[in-house]
């Protein structure tokens, strides 16, 4: 039985991911929900990254994914009800209002984001237009889908922008000085390893951006270094899906560096 067969049969999909690969990584536990559909990551940070994507890169969709937010009325009502109150959306009332908006919300198959946040990712993009990363680092194929095989083992994902000879991804950053450690603790370097293997492009770039005024921006090119420590962890991580696959030991560790 080949790879994708015996992904199939165990776990119900055929293919890994960077997400996949980097939880085989980290437990193998974790890996296996994963793949079943057993980790649910929803948050506040996520669901604004992936508007702020769509905004970005397929801004047709935004309506048919995101609904916005309008608590005009019920915030008033609580402020007519409770004048001297300062912090309206803090109170029972408007919570277990906004418990049932969103619940309305599910049932439309739509994600439920607030105005404050439309507009600062609006803000963060005309930051990359003004500063003419926008037209430097994000031009071609938005969103591209690949599904193939790497080295005999089936791999999908989408590429944020797949330009005329480089590939960009963008990613929000808590500071950008250390954006360059979080390449490595996040096991971005998998990411650029498959995505250049895949599309056979050697020059990858990180647009890193700042979610808090003025969003600052920069730019990272991926090094040969970087992308041989993504091949390094790609390959141990098949290694141990393989073991899993095979019903070997999968509860092991591994240390790829010294601190």
């Amino acid at each position: 039985m080949d790879f994708s067969l015996k992904l199939i049969d165990k776990v119900g999909k055929g293919y890994l991911s960077y997400s996949s690969i980097k939880y085989a990584l980290k437990d193998m536990r974790l890996w296996e929900m994963y793949m079943k559909g057993q980790l649910k990551k929803e948050s506040a940070a996520f669901t604004f990254g992936g508007m702020y994507d769509c905004m970005l890169f397929t801004p047709k969709d935004l309506d048919k994914r995101y609904f916005v937010l309008d608590d005009s009325e019920i915030v008033n009502a609580i402020v007519t009800e409770r004048p001297t109150i300062t912090s309206p959306r803090m109170t029972a009332k408007y919570k277990n209002w906004l418990k049932d908006y969103e619940v309305e919300v599910k049932e439309k198959g739509l994600e439920l984001v607030s105005q404050e946040d439309v507009t600062k990712a609006e803000e963060m993009i005309q930051r990359l237009k003004d500063t003419g990363v926008l037209e430097g680092y994000l031009q071609g194929d938005y969103q591209h889908e690949f599904n193939t095989d790497l080295d005999g083992i089936p791999v999908r994902g989408f590429l944020d922008c797949l330009g005329s000879n480089y590939i960009t991804d963008l990613k929000s950053a808590r500071d950008l000085m250390k954006f360059r450690f979080d390449v490595r603790s996040f096991d971005y370097d998998i990411q650029a390893h498959i995505y250049t293997q895949v599309l056979g492009i050697d020059t990858f770039y990180w647009v890193a951006q700042e979610k808090s005024y003025p969003y600052p921006i920069a730019v990272y090119e991926a090094t040969e270094e970087t992308l041989e420590r993504g091949r390094a962890k790609f390959n141990r991580a098949v290694q141990l899906i393989e073991n899993y696959l095979d019903e070997k030991d999968c509860n092991t560790f591994y240390i790829f560096d010294t601190i």
